[in-house]
């Protein structure tokens, strides 16, 4: 049974093997290997000419050699210095190597430290390219002698000069052939080998650092978070403008025949918020956008200052809502007036989902205090039975937690007899004038 298991084994290899060479991957690393090799030949073309200035000046040994080898190190490292050249090799070794970095496309080099790991990665590319190079020319030269042996009249035949090979001129020669062809698979192998070894170190070394992934991540982390807040606020306008316009559907609706005029009131009304809610989406959706320009105008956001346009639009749907402020509301800071107005605005969209009263028959009280305790703000509203379900999820009350988490305050939302009431306090300190 060992002997059948290691079978399958060495058969799964060779299939493999084989499969290797019908991959077009095996062939696109052998391609970015060879353009190693092209600039391993260009630096060798540079050092001969400059390893001869240093030969004509008739130096001491050491010196010679000394200068030599700062002339062959040189030219890569200054080369991989350069910031686009992690550009220009992230976009071979993505199409050639097949490799997939978490920053796409790679950019220039930024820094030192990313300068440093290019130029270890060039020289990486040099070395690999240049051995698979070298290899490569032997392979295609014997192979090219040796493929033509069977067919070439008897004697010794030169290769290069020090390697030779004997034709007999009979069937024996058939071997030649075959060690060409093994020779080319062999190199093929070789290169995918080493191929693979690159594409495993490719995103270790030009990819990101540590610290590039945790502030890679950082930016991700804030895109998120921008989105879910983008997200709360299509929630809360959009939300409440359906409620609304659901509202005056219905009003308008019972009285088409019998009160003509309050039903093109309400139809006024319904097409005002299906406009401001258009805008809030057009809005919203144009901060989600990610080819948005860079410092494009954007609609400011509605803080407490717009409370007056959400109150109206309420009472346009027939709901009453009786308001109560108190405090100088205009100091508040901009990011908790604007958080204020959405946890209204959702605390009034429930009161007309969930309250179960028609809108002719719903009063909603609104409280807003701003004193030395903080921001309080009160939405009661009466509610019959059992209060409705909550609709789309129940997302609403969700969404006001989280927006007074981030401002550290806190949510007392229940139902009180036959009233339901959200209360919510947000710590602020205010300057006075």
């Amino acid at each position: 049974m060992t002997d059948g298991l290691a079978l399958r084994r060495m058969a799964s290899y060779a299939g493999s093997a084989l499969a290797s060479l019908v991959r077009p991957s095996t062939y696109l690393r052998w391609v970015y290997l060879l353009l190693g090799a092209a600039l391993v030949l260009a630096f060798i073309l540079v050092d001969s000419a400059l390893g001869s200035v240093a030969d004509d000046l008739q130096l001491p040994q050491v010196a010679t050699g000394i200068i030599i080898a700062i002339l062959v190190a040189t030219p890569p490292i200054v080369l991989g210095m350069l910031p686009a050249v992690r550009e220009v090799e992230g976009i071979a070794v993505e199409s050639l190597l097949g490799v997939r970095f978490e920053e796409r496309p790679l950019g220039p080099s930024r820094s030192w430290a990313q300068r440093r790991r290019t130029t270890l990665w060039f020289c990486l590319h040099l070395v690999a390219g240049g051995a698979i190079g070298i290899l490569s020319t032997i392979v295609f030269a014997v192979g090219a002698m040796w493929v033509a042996a069977p067919f070439r009249s008897a004697g010794p035949r030169d290769i290069v000069p020090g390697m030779s090979y004997d034709i007999s001129g009979s069937w024996h020669d058939l071997w030649y052939p075959a060690a060409a062809l093994g020779g080319i698979v062999g190199l093929f192998w070789l290169s995918a080998a080493v191929g693979a070894l690159l594409a495993y170190l490719a995103p270790r070394v030009l990819g990101p650092t540590a610290a590039e992934r945790i502030e890679l991540l950082e930016r991700r982390t804030a895109t998120l978070a921008e989105r879910n807040r983008l997200a709360r606020e299509l929630h809360d306008s959009v939300g409440h403008a359906l409620s609304l316009v659901t509202i005056q559907a219905a009003a308008a609706r019972r009285v088409l025949a019998t009160d003509p005029e309050f039903a093109e009131t309400a139809l006024a009304a319904m097409e005002t918020s299906a406009r401001a809610a258009l805008a809030d989406l057009d809005h919203v959706l144009g901060l989600l956008r990610d080819d948005r320009r860079p410092g494009s105008r954007t609609t400011p956001q509605a803080t407490l200052g717009e409370l007056d346009r959400l109150v109206d639009a309420t009472r346009a749907g027939g709901i009453t809502v009786e308001i109560e402020r108190s405090g100088h509301l205009e100091q508040l800071p901009a990011a908790v007036s604007r958080e204020a107005y959405r946890i209204i605005q959702e605390g009034l969209t429930n009161a007309i989902r969930h309250a179960g009263r028609p809108a002719g028959e719903l009063t909603v009280d609104l409280s807003i205090r701003l004193d030395a305790s903080g921001l309080r703000l009160a939405v009661t509203n009466p509610v019959n039975g059992v209060a409705a379900p909550s609709v789309g999820g129940g997302r609403g009350l969700a969404g006001i937690r989280e927006r007074v988490a981030v401002l550290r305050g806190t949510v007392d939302a229940g139902r009180a007899d036959d009233s339901w009431r959200l209360a919510v306090t947000l710590p602020v300190s205010v300057t006075k004038g």
